[in-house]
């Protein structure tokens, strides 16, 4: 064997040794590499809008279920509340409007829609019904909001109360929080005229 075969022969068993030498290393930079830039990407639309209906969910449930029984009837009635919906009344709205706008983002009937009014179902009367009513309308707008992705939120779909009108999906997705929390503020002051203490305020 003449010196130049050696040198071929002999050449690539030294790279091939330093490669095996570098791999942990190469793959310690890879991991790094791939932490920094998934910590770089933007965060997911539905990931982000799904950790705020669930704070939302937490706070509304728990004070639904702090209620009793016996004052879901319960309305004010010192001062100008004439006409104002009961605790139940209230529960069920909130709940009613969590279907109808999450059923236009899915682009589906609002299944718990049985009459002209935002009120919810008429049968559901007792606190069991009403506080399993609340629990599916959040379980219904936790499936409509792992729709929405960073690309589509400001596509425009049917106005939830105006079917001749649109709205983007980020705008219809919004009336989730601040009408459910609207309607929380002021069962808050039904709970405590009862002497309740709502739960996320202990």
């Amino acid at each position: 064997m003449n010196r130049d075969a050696v040198l071929v022969y002999t050449g690539p068993m030294k790279i091939s040794r330093n490669l095996l030498k570098a791999t942990p290393f190469l793959s310690i930079l890879i991991c790094c590499t791939s932490a920094l830039l998934a910590a770089d990407a933007p965060p997911r639309a539905s990931e982000v809008f799904d950790h705020t209906l669930t704070n939302t969910e937490k706070e509304f449930v728990s004070l639904v279920a702090a209620m009793p029984a016996d004052k879901f009837n319960f309305a004010p009635t010192a001062g100008k509340f004439d006409g104002v919906r009961t605790f139940g009344q209230q529960a069920k709205h909130a709940g009613f409007v969590l279907y109808e706008i999450s059923s236009t983002l899915l682009s589906e009937k609002n299944p718990s829609a049985t009459s002209d009014h935002e009120n919810g179902p008429e049968n559901l009367t007792s606190k069991d019904q009403i506080l399993q009513y609340v629990k599916d309308a959040f379980a219904y707008a936790h499936k409509a909001v792992a729709k929405l992705t960073n690309a589509n939120l400001m596509e425009q779909t049917a106005d939830p109360f105006d079917p001749k009108a649109k709205k983007t999906r980020v705008d219809s997705v919004g009336i989730l929080f601040w009408h459910t929390f609207d309607h929380y503020g002021q069962m808050v002051e039904y709970a405590r005229m009862n002497g309740i203490v709502p739960p996320a305020s202990q």
